[in-house]
């Protein structure tokens, strides 16, 4: 049987789809402003643009979770909103803000260097 020549071309295959899973860009609420500034300063529009996208995602994306939590907020009974239920929907709104600050923090980076390059900044506005 070929069972080495199976092995070997399902291991390339799941090679290849981890290094192309990996290619995409992806919004860091960690990654400090000093480097995202020094990153912006040698990019180009294409990238400025590609990378504000990014931050724009990852924030609309925070705010469809804060409003899922508050909406779960909403359906506590006022008699338990001092709860630990409603605390910890409280701290997940708060965390979820706090992230979404970042990442405008960092997507305003982008979105200033693009548009002082003279890049279409049409449809990124938040």
């Amino acid at each position: 049987m070929n069972t080495p020549r199976i092995i070997i071309v399902c291991c390339l295959l799941v090679l290849s789809s981890l290094v192309l899973s990996g290619c995409g860009k992806k919004a860091d609420e960690n990654k400090p402003v000093s480097e995202v500034k020094a990153e912006a300063e040698t990019m180009d529009v294409e990238k400025l643009k590609s990378m504000a996208i990014v931050y724009k995602d990852a924030i609309t994306a925070k705010k469809g979770d804060i409003e899922k939590v508050m909406a779960q907020l909403k359906e506590v009974p006022i008699t338990k909103m001092m709860g630990e239920e409603a605390k910890s929907l409280k701290a997940d709104i708060d965390s979820l803000s706090k992230s979404i600050s970042a990442f405008k923090e960092r997507y305003q980076i982008y979105y200033n260097k693009l548009k002082e390059k003279g890049g279409d900044v049409s449809g990124l506005k938040i």
